[in-house]
């Protein structure tokens, strides 16, 4: 596209669409959200800018081939439903890990539930971009 303002305003469109689904994924293991919507609203500020800029550019700012980031998305989200597995629990039970907990306090908890979301995250974004990626080259 030819216009200006579309291209000055979809790189700032974009920066916020990122922003906000690190948000989405950061809260959605805890409240509603998480790895797909996350990765949904990133694919869409990506698209955004991809459609304003070209697909060539698009590329260049993911760094990556779009199916390989949705192939390590997967490989995360099955080894995270693999952990587990190792300690003798059930397929995708939550393993949590408490950074600076106290007797009154259980402080950062992160856990396998988060790291199933960042790999969710990783293949849809990988998947919807290369989707795009793919039917914008083709035209």
């Amino acid at each position: 596209m030819n216009s200006i303002i579309f291209r000055t305003v979809s790189r700032l469109l974009m920066g916020l669409m990122l922003l906000f689904s690190l948000f989405l994924l950061w809260r959605g293991h805890n409240e509603p959200g998480g790895g797909f919507i996350g990765g949904l609203v990133a694919a869409a500020g990506l698209v955004v800018y991809g459609l304003a800029d070209g697909p060539k550019s698009m590329r260049l700012i993911l760094r990556a081939d779009p199916g390989a980031i949705a192939l390590t998305g997967l490989l995360i989200a099955v080894i995270a439903g693999l952990m587990p597995v190792v300690g003798g629990s059930d397929f995708l039970t939550g393993l949590w890990l408490f950074i600076g907990a106290t007797p009154t306090d259980k402080g950062l908890a992160l856990g396998t539930p988060l790291l199933f979301d960042i790999g969710v995250y990783l293949a849809v974004v990988g998947g919807v971009v290369g989707m795009v990626i793919a039917i914008e080259e083709s035209l």
